[in-house]
């Protein structure tokens, strides 16, 4: 039962995605961590120690509230009727996906581009990157679109994926609520240089199978599509897959970057400093418009071979 609504939920994102104008789950979960961040701030002394202790309490609440609600939520609707908590766990799996709305966010830079508004492109790139996107040139917010959709991969439909086919429900809620953490507090500035230490290191622990699981699946479909280099992808992989400061990040861009021939991240801008990043992958080309579209072809074939695989091998060993 609960494969074949991760399989209908699969679909419902692929079809409807994320509508703006919905209520999601996801800014309740932000609600929490950030009613929690105020609370537990006024608690703990200001000291390193202090701040990560509470940073270790904010993960425990956010989990505990989290996997209880969504158990909660569905004990009540199958004591209520089994089909009610069918309808439930269906809405739950295609509410924590987000293959159709990285997509969509991601097409929106392309359309501002192909208007030549680089001003409306980097407004669009900024809901999907966490930089700093004024100091952008469009070459600069083609990459930033390409590397969101590539390191995203894992993150928005993967690792979900993942969580939801062998944990249940509750597992891929949970997990959405650490990758919601980590985006938060997780940042390695002043604010959250404590804080959000543990958050952001029970975000790498959760992601470090996913990740890989998601650079394979990218090459994978890199070989089978038309016009990617599947070769190019698994050296560039092997070669830049740990090119960046997060143990996870980096493979999915290293996979894209290799499969599309550009050159992917480098220096970037966040809270107004400059920060240095090595490069992934190598200029080949110059990174293009349509570079977007090309990247979205990979996260969307690598999202349905991961949901056929899982959902077969769930249901085989169920």
């Amino acid at each position: 039962m609960e494969a074949a609504a991760v399989g209908i939920g699969f679909l419902l994102d692929f079809v409807i995605g994320d509508p703006e104008s919905w209520w999601h789950p996801v800014r309740g979960i932000g609600w929490l961590i950030g009613w929690l961040e105020r609370l537990l701030i006024k608690c703990f002394p200001e000291s390193p120690t202090g701040e990560i202790a509470a940073g270790g309490i904010l993960a425990v609440l956010v989990l505990i509230v989290t996997g209880g609600t969504t158990a909660g939520i569905l004990a009540v609707a199958g004591w209520m009727h089994p089909a009610l908590r069918f309808l439930i766990l269906c809405v739950m799996s295609w509410q924590i996906l987000a293959a159709r709305s990285l997509k969509t966010e991601s097409m929106k830079v392309l359309k501002a581009l192909k208007e030549e508004d680089v001003e409306k492109a980097r407004e669009a790139v900024s809901r999907i990157v966490g930089r700093d996107t004024r100091p952008l040139s469009e070459e600069g917010i083609i990459k930033a679109a390409v590397e969101t959709v590539a390191e995203n991969v894992s993150d928005g439909v993967i690792a979900p994926l993942f969580y939801l086919l062998f944990l249940g429900p509750v597992g891929g809620w949970m997990y959405k609520a650490v990758n919601t953490m980590d985006s938060m507090v997780g940042y390695q500035n002043q604010r959250y240089q404590y804080l959000g230490k543990i958050p952001a290191r029970l975000d790498d622990l959760v992601n470090l199978l996913p990740a890989r699981l998601s650079a394979f699946l990218l090459i994978g479909a890199a070989w089978l599509l038309p016009g990617f280099d599947g070769q190019g992808a698994w050296r560039i992989w092997r070669r830049d897959r740990y090119c960046h400061k997060s143990p996870n990040s980096a493979h999915g861009e290293a996979a894209c970057a290799g499969a599309l021939g550009v050159q992917l991240a480098g220096p970037a801008w966040y809270f107004g400093v400059l920060t240095e990043k090595p490069v992934i992958g190598d200029a080949v080309r110059k990174v293009e418009k349509e570079d977007i579209v090309r990247v979205n072809r990979l996260m969307m074939a690598s999202a349905w071979m991961a949901a056929v695989a899982g959902i077969v091998v769930r249901c085989t060993f169920s």
